[in-house]
């Protein structure tokens, strides 16, 4: 057993406090390995922001869940290295077992989610509250799920959404002891976030991806107020690296995101975690390709690897100054 206390981390429930009672939210960015990781302690540190560094299933079948483990303690240290301590969790996203959150637990995490959104409603509590009974155990905060997102994203796969429905947050939340809930009010997983019919065009012919459905969050808020809420597949999917990407060899297809002015109405009501994982991979994957094009002969991986970290890092800040409102309240 080994707690995340040793490792430097902390868990979510302080941090989610001050959040909904500052009208921000914590940014929860997906790694997986050394860059990703620089990019998003720099942009933190940079930016006196606190942080959720999130661990996918698919993350932890990549990177070994014992260097996942160690890359979480090297990240403290090298926020004090950079000059100022930020408050950093460890989170597990997308629990698929108790048996996967467990094994977390036990290896150094500070914050698990429970996904049973795909399951009966009674399973999904079954399943939310056991987990939350071994996690609480040792002080690590639970993060679980209602309503189900559309999208592909690594072993998260769902073809259609299903919004939260209000009427059952009250039950869910007291029953199962979670200390936060990921709720489905429009947001979806992967690039491709929303058909070319489920949109709307501007003159530019842009496409313009439907609206949040704010009307259900606002409803939920009234049933748990002041209760942290979490938003999934919050991706903007920023136009710029689509199309580097498809300058510099890629077939994206049409992608639409959530736009940033809602992300950052958002986070000022009690959404206070807000998940970004595919604008990382385009950020990553438009500058590699582009070093790629440009620098053919190009073979040491720190040449193409260091411009993506830092492109990385350059929207990282961007999100936690203008989008989530985390800057400033590490």
């Amino acid at each position: 057993m080994v707690s995340y206390k040793e490792l430097g981390l902390v868990n979510s429930r302080d941090m989610f406090a001050k959040a909904v009672k500052g009208g921000y939210a914590i940014p929860a960015y997906n790694f997986n390995n050394m860059e990703q990781l620089q990019a998003i302690i720099q942009a933190c540190v940079e930016t006196r922001s606190p942080v959720i560094l999130q661990v996918s299933k698919g993350a932890r079948d990549y990177a070994n869940i014992n260097l996942l483990r160690n890359m979480a303690r090297g990240a403290t240290e090298y926020a004090k290295e950079l000059g100022y301590e930020i408050p950093i969790v460890l989170h597990l996203d997308h629990g698929d077992s108790f048996e996967t959150c467990k094994d977390c637990i036990d290896n150094g995490f500070s914050s698990v989610m429970i996904d049973g959104s795909h399951l009966p409603y009674e399973e999904n509590i079954a399943v939310t509250k056991k987990v939350v009974e071994y996690a609480h155990k040792f002080d690590v905060t639970v993060e679980g799920e209602l309503g189900v997102l559309a999208g592909i994203e690594d072993d998260v796969v769902a073809e259609t959404s299903h919004y939260t429905k209000p009427e059952e947050v009250i039950d869910f939340v007291s029953r199962t002891g979670v200390d936060s809930l990921a709720i489905s009010i429009g947001t979806s997983h992967g690039a491709n976030k929303f058909t070319p019919e489920q949109c709307t065009r501007n003159a530019d012919g842009v496409l313009i991806p439907p609206p949040l459905r704010f009307d259900i969050l606002k409803e939920i808020e009234d049933k748990l107020p002041g209760f942290p809420i979490v938003l999934h597949g919050s991706s903007s999917v920023p136009v710029e690296f689509v199309k580097m990407i498809n300058e510099h060899g890629g077939k994206l297809k049409d992608s639409v995101g959530i736009p940033e002015e809602q992300l950052r109405q958002a986070a000022k009501s009690a959404v206070c975690k807000i998940n970004i994982d595919s604008d990382g991979r385009l950020a990553m994957t438009g500058t590699i390709r582009r070093v790629f094009d440009e620098k053919p002969g190009e073979f040491d991986p720190r040449k193409y690897l260091g411009p993506a970290r830092d492109a990385l890092k350059k929207m990282y800040m961007h999100k936690n100054e203008e989008v989530l409102g985390s800057a400033g309240k590490a």
